[in-house]
């Protein structure tokens, strides 16, 4: 019975973004201590993040110039630790995406390369087997040649 590849790789793949998830996690509760982090990573894509989504929602209902409050520090740094939280999953699991595709094509290129070396193998075979078969050809029309050329022999 055969049984097909384990696909090891893509069990690592899932691995990885498993394990994203932790990390992910540490680094929003490192974001909420740590104020170097909050003020400059965390806080401005969620004052953006805040501004778009009021913004369409704004327009959306139809109120068009109304001034949009910024979050408070807090809920700004909650948020901005949910974004990054979700952008590492994010970046982990295109990274996998990455990978599978170039381990893939790896794979194909590979099967590709093989298959053309078979090819061309077998043609240098076919061409050897040519010039065999034509050098016995000649051999068998050289012995007729001579073979039509002795005496015949006399029936005594």
């Amino acid at each position: 019975m055969v049984v097909g590849a384990f696909p090891i790789a893509k069990l690592l793949y899932l691995g990885v973004r498993q394990m994203s998830k932790p990390v992910a996690n540490r680094m929003k509760a490192g974001a909420r201590r740590s104020e170097f982090f909050k003020n400059y990573v965390c806080l401005p894509p969620a004052q953006l993040y805040h501004w778009i989504e009021m913004r369409t929602k704004m327009r959306i209902m139809g109120f068009r110039g109304t001034a949009i409050k910024p979050l408070n520090e807090e809920a700004a740094a909650d948020l901005g630790a949910e974004l990054l939280g979700e952008a590492i999953i994010f970046m982990v699991g295109g990274a996998c995406m990455v990978l599978e595709y170039s381990r893939q094509a790896a794979n194909s290129r590979r099967k590709e390369e093989e298959l053309n070396q078979n090819i061309s193998d077998l043609q240098t075979q076919l061409a050897e087997l040519r010039l065999e078969m034509e050098i016995l050809d000649t051999r068998l029309k050289e012995f007729n040649r001579v073979l039509m050329a002795l005496p015949a022999p006399s029936g005594k």
